[in-house]
Order: C-alpha cells, then structure tokens, then sequence
C-alpha cells in the first residue's frame, strides 16, 4: 500500500497585515493538528512566521520598574501601604 504524502501549504514571510490576518486563520484551523503531522508542522512553521511579524510591527515594550512592582505584587495579591 503506498502512502500519499499530504501537501502542505506553501509558507512564506509574512509581509503585509492581509497575509498576518490569513496566516492567523489557518493557524486556528490547524490548532488542535495531530503531533507529528503534516498539519502540525504546518501550524509550527506558521506559529513561528506569526511570532515574527507580530515582534516586528507590535512589539510590546518592557514596563518601567514602577509598573513591573505593580504588575508583581498584583499577581502575588500584595497590597501597597
């Protein structure tokens, strides 16, 4: 019996927000792929290209040191003084 090899996707750089927003929704469609699949390596590559385009056009930027003792003691439910 001779397998058939699934085609995936071509996967290139995400250049522009229309490619960003159709990368996203494959990615959604292909979340739940199973581990070692065509699928699943196909979802991989395009987590890492999103990843990619989203550090490049909305970075996200360290808190001041303020906002990171705010942020920590909200989270570990200290209360200022």
């Amino acid at each position: 019996m001779q397998r058939q090899s699934k085609k995936m996707v071509d996967i290139k750089l995400i250049e522009t927000e229309e490619e960003y927003d159709e990368a996203v929704e494959r990615l959604d469609l292909l979340f739940d792929a199973p581990v070692g699949s065509q699928e699943a390596k196909e979802a991989e590559a395009l987590a890492l290209l999103i990843s990619q385009y989203e550090e490049e056009h909305y970075p996200i930027d360290e808190p001041s040191p303020e906002e990171h003792k705010r942020i920590r003691m909200e989270e570990t439910g200290f209360k200022e003084d």
